[in-house]
């Protein structure tokens, strides 16, 4: 379910947003798990909690903090939540996209383009889902596109996650069920109970080992080399990789 919070002091404004978006859902037929705050850093004490959000509508001025500020904490959390920016005036918009803001939403909110605003980015939240994975890592929540992640190893109970530009995350949690949401999706292969591995990133299969694209050698248990062949064959051959 998608999880939206409100973080604006005037309680006006978020009791007419609120209706909005409890219309939205009627007539959409939508269900959208939906939180207020009227003050920023009780929105970041639940962040920093762990709980977690697909969408953050932020007012840019409110007392104690303004929503830039609050903002860039967020993503030192929260590196993938899409975070729209409340005000009454455009004086703060370039300033808000330096903090990766989806949206910068001028007040009052009316419910023809509340909803195209709410069609927009629900459509980006779930594209987003459906070709990337969530991680909960030691530099906070990312968001990983699958078509970047080339393999997954599990050194002492740690996961780490390389990817294609080279960079590598550290997850805790168990490679099993990683293993389970990868197979969701096309083009991942379990060669080794220590490994899973993009197909589209195999440089070379031999009797003993994987080498992927970024040189790293990933070993192949005895009796598995056939099987992973005929994995990277199959999807090769279905890509249209193949010329003999």
């Amino acid at each position: 379910m998608i999880k939206i919070a409100f973080c604006d002091d005037d309680i006006s404004v978020l009791n007419n947003i609120s209706v909005l978006l409890d219309e939205y859902c009627t007539e959409s037929n939508r269900s959208i798990h939906y939180t207020s705050y009227t003050s920023p850093l009780d929105l970041m004490a639940d962040i920093e909690r762990s709980i977690q959000y697909d969408v953050i509508f932020l007012d840019v001025i409110m007392p104690g903090e303004n929503g830039i500020d609050a903002a860039s904490e967020i993503r030192k959390y929260d590196s993938n939540v899409k975070i729209i920016f409340l005000t009454s005036s455009a004086e703060f918009a370039v300033q808000s996209y330096t903090v990766g803001a989806y949206f910068y939403q001028l007040k009052p909110i009316y419910k023809e383009s509340f909803f195209r605003l709410i069609d927009s980015v629900l459509y980006t939240c779930e594209k987003e889902r459906s070709d990337s994975l969530i991680l909960r890592c030691k530099s906070g929540i990312s968001r990983v596109e699958l078509n970047n992640l080339e393999f997954c190893e599990v050194i002492h109970h740690t996961l780490y996650i390389h990817l294609s530009d080279g960079k590598v995350l550290e997850s805790i949690g168990s490679l099993d069920e990683l293993y389970r949401q990868l197979s969701l999706h096309k083009g991942f292969i379990r060669p080794h109970r220590s490994y899973i591995v993009n197909l589209e990133y195999i440089q070379l299969i031999s009797s003993k080992h994987i080498i992927m694209c970024c040189g790293s050698e990933i070993p192949l248990p005895r009796g598995k080399y056939h099987e992973v062949k005929d994995e990277f064959l199959k999807y090769s051959f279905k890509k249209q990789d193949i010329i003999l």
